[in-house]
């Protein structure tokens, strides 16, 4: 099975590279620059080739050069089956705290809609695009693979926002716990890759380490080198559950 790996930044990048290290027999890997300047890494480990994808931050970033990745091997007759959307983001207090792992059951565009002035339609002053009526604000990850990922990593399963500006007051921590109360975790790409992975006709999967409260901005309190080795732990778990999933979809 091959699949695409797909980090913002390349502390997330150098994460999952480290997550390979048990496995002796993975070459040092020469990245391959896509157009438009990003790089992409293969790996091969038992049951599975990863190729790790650098982006940039932002659902926009994030969805282009995911559809990059995946036209390009679709051109090159090197399909992937699977793509994931991985790195480090905000979490949900108390469900979701530094250095936990959060695995999406649901991927949310939660702030691609309208501010309406709390009337009838929008009683919360806020519409989503689907309730608009222009599209979709939901990607829901298979649902096997997410129950397995989060088995086998300690995560918790629950929905991801995929925001465009992280949250950086208590208002704002307030309004997205009332307007999605399951929520688990908050990044910046997840609805992005999901975006371009199911225009493929691909699943997709994410997985977050959780580095900060969703709340007040507080850089003091940020734990960003504990996520990215949590999220490298996650990652050795996780890659026998995905050789295995893919063995067992005949993928």
């Amino acid at each position: 099975m091959r699949a695409l790996i797909v980090t913002a930044v390349a502390a997330e990048t150098d994460s999952v590279a480290t997550a390979l290290a048990p496995y002796p027999d993975t070459p040092v890997p020469v990245p391959r620059v896509l157009p438009g300047g990003r790089a992409l890494s293969r790996y091969d480990v038992p049951g599975l080739a990863l190729d790790l994808l650098t982006t940039g931050v932002g659902p926009a970033a994030a969805a282009a050069g995911t559809a990059t990745a995946l036209a390009l091997a679709a051109a090159e007759q090197r399909p992937y089956h699977l793509v994931l959307s991985v790195g480090i983001g905000g979490g949900f207090q108390p469900s979701a705290p530094v250095g936990s792992l959060v695995v999406a059951d649901a991927i949310v565009a939660a702030d691609l809609g309208a501010d309406t002035p709390g009337d009838d339609d929008g009683p919360d002053g806020y519409l989503s695009v689907e309730e608009l009526g222009f599209g979709r604000c939901v990607h829901l990850p298979q649902p096997e693979l997410s129950a397995r990922a989060a088995e086998a990593t300690g995560a918790l399963l629950a929905p991801v926002l995929t925001v465009s500006t992280v949250t950086g007051t208590a208002a704002r921590a307030a309004e997205l716990a009332v307007r999605h109360p399951l929520a688990g975790a908050e990044a910046m790409e997840g609805f992005g890759v999901a975006e371009a992975a199911a225009g493929h006709g691909l699943p997709f999967l994410e997985i977050r380490a959780v580095s900060n409260p969703v709340g007040p901005r507080d850089r003091a309190a940020w734990r960003i080198g504990e996520a990215l080795a949590s999220l490298a732990e996650g990652l050795r778990t996780l890659v026998p559950v995905l050789a295995d999933w893919g063995h067992r979809h005949d993928r």
